[in-house]
């Protein structure tokens, strides 16, 4: 059965030499890219890739986030290499990369769009990446609003990838996370965060077609479905301090209804309780095929491999199973690949 992964990562060559010279000492970039060969190294991903049969990647930058880097001027001009390393990639290895998501300088409110109608109009990215906050900024504040009514006009998904850092403590009384809880719950609790923003910010009612791909199955959002559902419906009961209960009524749906508006991908990283919850809560017909590789014990293959097996390990009909393997992406993606 083929199968399109639409979230995975990549640091395209261009991209990554530029990132080393205006970003050093970010993290330690550097090191964590050459633990990881496949970010860099193509044969190396070629040769993980051909494990699998009928398997493509639709590729995506890894963190950090572009705003992390650098100033706006500074992520401009790696979002800029990013995507035009991107588009490289595409058109000379097609049947390896059917398409890409585009990366912004999400702190350059005045180049964000720019370089949004570029990659897309001109470089043919299927749409955008971007995360759960802009440096620590909500993305329903004013500055970051225009790219969701762009992108609802483009009819094009936004891939929403997780952001926190260990310097974002667990407690007040810390300094710092502790046992990578900022990765671990961190980043499922930043993506359910932001798509509450989205939700109550009325986006989707003010675009109905608005399409939002949540990295990681939605993060906590389907296993939370009663909180997020009869929990919701009593918006404001549980605040003294201002009233939110008006809130509830600017809405044209439940709470609940706008969460499951939103799309998801498999990236369980093999859980298969994990991914059963998201199918019962966003329905076959929103999830999309993705194992967020190469982040694994065995650097790329492994979560390739366990996803694919929970999926076929799952009892359902093969139209659906080949709905979320592919079928979903092409159609979410408007790409066309022999003459699908």
């Amino acid at each position: 059965m083929q199968k399109l992964d639409i979230f995975n990562h990549i640091f395209p060559k261009p991209f990554y030499e530029l990132m080393m010279k205006m970003a050093p000492g970010h993290e330690d970039i550097g090191k964590r890219v050459r633990g990881v060969p496949m970010l860099y190294d193509l044969d190396e991903r070629f040769r993980v890739m051909d494990r699998f049969e009928d398997y493509q990647q639709i590729l995506c930058l890894a963190s950090p986030p572009i705003e992390a880097l650098g100033e706006p001027d500074i992520a401009v001009q790696l979002a800029r290499a990013a995507n035009d390393g991107m588009a490289e990639l595409i058109d000379k290895y097609p049947d390896r990369f059917p398409g890409f998501a585009a990366s912004l300088p999400m702190n350059a409110p005045a180049a964000l769009l720019e370089e949004t109608r570029r990659a897309v109009d001109e470089l043919g990215a299927c749409g955008v990446q971007i995360f759960t906050n802009v440096n620590g900024k909500p993305l329903d504040a004013p500055e970051t609003l225009p790219l969701f009514d762009l992108m609802a006009g483009y009819d094009r998904p936004i891939w929403l990838h997780p952001a926190r850092r260990a310097s974002h403590a667990d407690y007040p009384t810390e300094t710092k996370s502790k046992y990578e809880i900022w990765w671990t719950f961190g980043w499922p609790y930043e993506t359910s965060a932001a798509m509450a923003h989205i939700v109550f910010a009325g986006l989707f009612d003010k675009h109905p077609n608005l399409k939002i791909i949540t990295h990681h199955m939605g993060g906590m959002v389907p296993y939370f479905e009663g909180r997020v559902g009869p929990g919701w419906d009593q918006l404001g009961s549980r605040t003294s301090d201002e009233d939110l209960t008006g809130l509830l009524e600017k809405l044209e749906k439940r709470p609940l209804d706008y969460f499951k508006m939103f799309y998801a991908d498999t990236a369980t990283f093999g859980a298969r309780a994990a991914t059963e919850c998201g199918l019962s809560f966003f329905g076959p017909e929103r999830v999309l095929f993705a194992s967020d590789s190469p982040f694994d014990p065995e650097k790329g293959p492994m979560y390739i491999r366990e996803t694919i097996k929970v999926l076929d390990g799952l009892e359902m009909p093969d139209h659906v199973r080949a709905d979320i393997y592919r079928n979903n992406a092409l159609k979410l993606l408007r790409l066309n690949l022999n003459g699908a």
